[in-house]
């Protein structure tokens, strides 16, 4: 059962036109607001958003609670069309500070090409909303570029850059991000995890992220291209306590090279204190477009995120919607084994009103001794409704029925289906 897609049609006030002309190294920062959306055009010059070079003369359009900024090396002129909530000219930004790491990083993956060994791994952390994302992607579009195809691995389950929230994920970035929709994401690698923070369970985060490190190392290897390229990880805000002892376990997992830490001075200091002594810890400073968001927009970004994935941003997709027996599935919980320390174990989960509403993944097994939560997932998808007469779920699911397998993982993501 076919379904159009749900995007809101937010019109661009053609009436509200602004030009600007940017100097050299300097950056046109702007942000929409959740009932309005814009469009650029670079009419004269060069520049760039997050690395991946416009289109002089194409129109890009950029849609509610977006927040971007437009850099140029050696100058240009911007037309924004649209009212933004805000939007101003940056005479000091970072970007000389980012394009030296990225030359660092290129040397290195330049040494690993000719050796035939690994490529840098870099681990960015950070406190939330420092612009952790935005340097991964800059660092990924710039290697690209160059022709490049490193590895970009998302351990920020709150966001979920790769898939939705609660997952861990990786995929090989071969081209730029699209400047609207950001990389193309065919057959990445996803792990399910289930919470919207590390803290929920960290046991099993720290098991999901070391069995994702395990896989990619082991891949890794069988290209020599993508081995010599590297990996760039993008992590979580949470950075004291139990987000500090995830932090370490996944440098450890992935064993990564290089950390990059941005706006925090004391994290630099834990690492160095607390990593082996080869991996160099660099403090980066974030650009200051970076705004702090509060927790109703962040949860905001997160329902954007599950809705992007069944009905897709700009390019619509067009989701199915069937009925589950209840006695054709089993749905589990992933919760911590009181036999075995640091040990996890499934749990069963009964059907019923409590599923509304919430995200399911599909795993690749019917077999719970086969440790499903420890593999990749086939997909997700959404309960909408919950018949109990007649004992029926009602899913949203990015493909036709039936469902691949019958065996299925709770997660505490939810997404409400407005359509």
């Amino acid at each position: 059962m076919s379904r159009k897609s749900n995007k809101r049609n937010y019109n661009v006030d053609e009436q509200d036109v602004q030009k600007f002309v940017l100097k050299p190294e300097s950056e046109l920062r702007f942000e929409v607001d959740s009932k309005n959306r814009i469009t650029i055009e670079l009419t004269s010059g060069t520049a760039e958003v997050f690395g991946t070079e416009l289109v002089r003369h194409r129109k890009y359009t950029f849609g509610p609670t977006v927040m971007k900024a437009i850099f140029t090396w050696q100058g240009c002129t911007i037309t924004l069309t649209g009212r933004p909530e805000v939007v101003y000219v940056a005479k000091e930004t970072p970007m000389v500070f980012y394009i030296n790491v990225h030359a660092a990083l290129e040397q290195m993956r330049q040494e690993a090409e000719f050796k035939d060994s690994k490529g840098p791994t870099v681990m960015l952390v950070g406190p939330i909303d420092v612009g952790k994302s935005t340097l991964c992607r800059l660092l990924l579009n710039y290697a690209v570029r160059l022709g490049k195809t490193p590895v970009f691995v998302d351990l920020d389950v709150g966001q979920g850059q790769i898939s939705i929230p609660g997952t861990v994920g990786a995929l090989i970035v071969e081209r730029p991000a699209d400047v609207e929709e950001g990389f193309s994401q065919q057959t990445p690698l996803v792990y399910h995890y289930g919470h919207k923070g590390p803290g929920d369970n960290l046991t099993f985060y720290n098991t999901v992220v070391t069995r994702l490190a395990d896989s990619i190392n082991s891949k890794i290897h069988l290209n020599k291209k993508v081995k010599s390229s590297g990996i760039i990880i993008n992590t979580c805000g949470w950075v004291k306590n139990q987000g500090y002892q995830a932090i370490t376990h996944a440098a450890f997992a992935f064993e990564v090279d290089v950390i990059l830490v941005v706006d925090e001075e004391k994290l630099c200091f834990e690492l160095h204190r607390d990593v082996p002594s080869f991996v160099q810890i660099i403090a980066v400073p974030k650009s200051g477009g970076t705004v702090e968001r509060s927790k109703s927009v962040r949860a905001k970004t997160r329902d954007s995120r599950v809705q992007e994935y069944f009905y897709g941003l700009r390019t619509p997709l067009f989701p199915h919607v069937f009925d589950v027996k209840f006695s054709d599935i089993k749905i589990y919980r992933v919760e911590n084994s009181q036999k075995k320390k640091l040990s996890v174990k499934l749990f069963p989960v009964e059907i019923g009103p409590s599923l509304l509403h919430h995200v399911l993944a599909v795993t690749f097994s019917n077999n719970v001794e086969e440790h499903p939560m420890l593999s990749n997932v086939a997909g997700y998808i959404c309960v909408t409704g919950v018949n109990m007469e007649e004992e029926l779920l009602t899913v949203l699911s990015p493909q036709p029925q039936p469902l691949p397998n019958s065996l299925l993982l709770f997660s505490d993501v939810q997404f409400i289906d407005s359509t």
